[in-house]
């Protein structure tokens, strides 16, 4: 009996300490993550295509009505106190183009009159034409200069490129992100700069004495530069291959793909990655539509970049309004754009890629 009580102490001693251990991480699991977003229902969709805008096409030699079917996927940054919404805009023959938009409050747009970046004659038509330029993202260069990737189509494959401008409305195409004769036929697209948030401002920014980009719409790979213009795909020394850093997972929302949202960030716990998921037709995520999109959040080293430290098991934002259910192409939430503007953090996303629409977190 006296062994048995004694038994019976040591494991309860053990039991108290084991509970008072904590994991090195365990104290930062409940701050890495960007969380308390609302959607802006009274206002939601924010934009809407539009077709009374017409654009002189270079390319067909002809008037299109460039936004008259849907708009959708927009990337965002703040400049000179408003938010400038960069946005895919898709005519009646699905060739897409990019449209710009500006806002004082961040929930009400203006739209440009014609689109700021399209497929044109020149070295990249065979890329952009006739599917067009897709789904931007954006980071500010410490010297003003705007980092746009976006993805080219040709209608057979996507490719990730890169343009770069100083005012959003004039921009110079620099090509290819991946390039290589290995890789030219690459699918490729939806390019995450990391970045630091300085004020208002987006700022691409270094680790280890290089830029990261994170990339892809399967599994994500990662990319380095010197000067955010010429890219080199990070890859395995024995195979040669991309490696890659986040993958789909059996069971959850985001057993089908991982895809990158907007710019990777210099966070609280390290960098935060908020991605989009879609959910697979088995295998998957049983409380979620097949092929769903939905848009999680994955914590990765700030010395590491390429290594995975924690990962989000439920989206935080989830087709649930009908403007999100029903469209295009059903059941999407995409988010692709955010800034963080007067206190707030304002995500923007197309939903059912017809629509776009935004979510709020206040700051204190």
């Amino acid at each position: 009996m006296k062994q048995y009580y004694l038994l019976l102490i040591v494991l309860l001693f053990v039991n108290c300490n084991l509970k008072q251990t904590k994991h090195p991480l365990a104290e930062a699991d409940s701050d890495w993550t960007l969380l308390g977003f609302v959607k802006m229902d009274r206002l939601n969709p924010i934009l809407q295509p539009d077709s009374t805008s017409t654009f002189y096409c270079p390319i067909s030699r002809k008037g299109v009505q460039w936004e008259a079917r849907n708009v959708l996927n927009p990337a965002a940054v703040v400049r000179e106190g408003k938010v400038y919404m960069l946005y895919r805009a898709q005519d009646q023959a699905m060739t897409s183009r990019l449209g710009l938009a500006v806002s004082d409050d961040g929930l009400h747009f203006k739209k440009e009159r014609w689109p700021v970046l399209f497929p044109q004659s020149d070295s990249l038509k065979k890329y952009e034409w006739k599917g067009g330029v897709e789904d931007p993202r954006i980071v500010e260069r410490e010297d003003g200069m705007y980092i746009l990737t976006y993805t080219a189509y040709d209608g057979k494959t996507a490719r990730l490129c890169l343009a770069t401008s100083s005012d959003l409305k004039s921009w110079t195409k620099h090509g290819l992100v991946i390039r290589g004769e290995q890789y030219k036929n690459l699918w490729s697209k939806s390019g995450a700069i990391l970045a630091r948030l300085q004020g208002n401002r987006v700022v691409a920014a270094k680790v280890k004495g290089k830029y990261w980009m994170y990339f892809g719409d399967s599994n994500i790979f990662m990319a380095t530069s010197d000067d955010l213009i010429h890219w080199e795909v990070a890859t395995s020394e024995e195979s040669k291959q991309m490696v890659p850093v986040l993958n789909p997972r059996p069971g959850y929302f985001d057993s089908r793909l991982v895809e990158p949202g907007p710019f990777a960030l210099l966070y609280k716990g390290g960098i935060l990655l908020i991605y989009n998921g879609s959910n697979a037709a088995n295998y998957n995520d049983r409380a979620k539509p097949r092929f769903a999109y939905s848009a999680g959040q994955a914590l990765f080293d700030s010395s590491m970049p390429y290594r995975l430290v924690k990962r989000m098991d439920m989206p935080f934002i989830f087709p649930d309004r009908s403007y999100e259910r029903t469209g295009e192409v059903n059941e999407v939430c995409f988010v692709e754009g955010l800034v963080y503007f007067q206190n707030r953090w304002l995500l923007y996303y197309g939903t059912a890629d017809s629509k776009i629409a935004v979510a709020i977190k206040e700051e204190g």
